[in-house]
């Protein structure tokens, strides 16, 4: 069963607890007393996927899962900016302003892309977000991250900008859409996935992408 699919399930459950019907005529506790009764900081340490509670990009609270997925112990990563987990300078940078504008427009942020661990290894994650306040997206927010390196692995030494087009790549947008997702030409995009089909020694796109997505 994937992480994704364990997340889903998770929240599910959690959804169905507090509004499961009544049984045997016996009337249903209130949610307000169902919801006292967890214990939700239990509940985020223990979560089956990587929790963080940021502001302004800056790790306020993380959970057991995270910290095992990035190899830090969770005492080095408090108070620590984003920037730690990410592989460049560039791309922390970058995405964030990426992450900015859709949270304005959406309230929510997701992707695939190449991340770092504490010792310095790069993996595939999957990383999803909510912003507390669309008017300041990074002003507050909770974000989920999956380690998606048991199927996707990062075979290839690649640049910042490569690895940004791997991450587009993967969710099958054209050059036109991953240009203007990136903010650069659909020209430089070929450039750039011409690129990666000579790094993975691949003949076509759809072989690329096969790689990419390690099947």
């Amino acid at each position: 069963m994937s992480l994704r699919h364990n997340t889903q399930k998770y929240i599910s459950n959690c959804r169905r607890a507090c509004a499961a019907p009544c049984r045997g005529g016996v009337a249903r506790r209130p949610i307000t007393l169902v919801m006292r009764a967890l214990d939700y900081q239990t509940a985020f340490h223990l979560a089956p996927v990587g929790l963080v509670l940021s502001r302004e990009r800056i790790i306020e609270d993380c959970n057991e899962q995270l910290c095992a997925i990035f190899g830090f112990e969770r005492h080095a990563l408090i108070g620590q900016s984003f920037e730690v987990l990410y592989p460049s300078l560039d791309e922390f940078e970058r995405i964030g302003e990426r992450i900015a504008a859709l949270m304005t427009s959406q309230g929510s942020y997701g992707d695939d892309r190449i991340m770092k661990r504490a010792d310095g290894e790069l993996f595939w994650c999957h990383v999803t977000g909510r912003s507390l306040d669309l008017a300041a997206p990074h002003a507050a927010g909770v974000w989920t991250f999956e380690d998606l390196s048991s199927t996707r692995r990062v075979a290839i030494e690649l640049t910042p900008r490569e690895r940004e087009i791997a991450a587009q790549l993967v969710t099958g947008k054209t050059s036109k859409q991953i240009g203007r997702a990136l903010d650069i030409s659909p020209r430089t995009v070929d450039i750039y996935r011409a690129r990666l089909m000579r790094k993975y020694d691949t003949c076509n796109a759809t072989e690329l992408l096969q790689r990419l997505l390690g099947t």
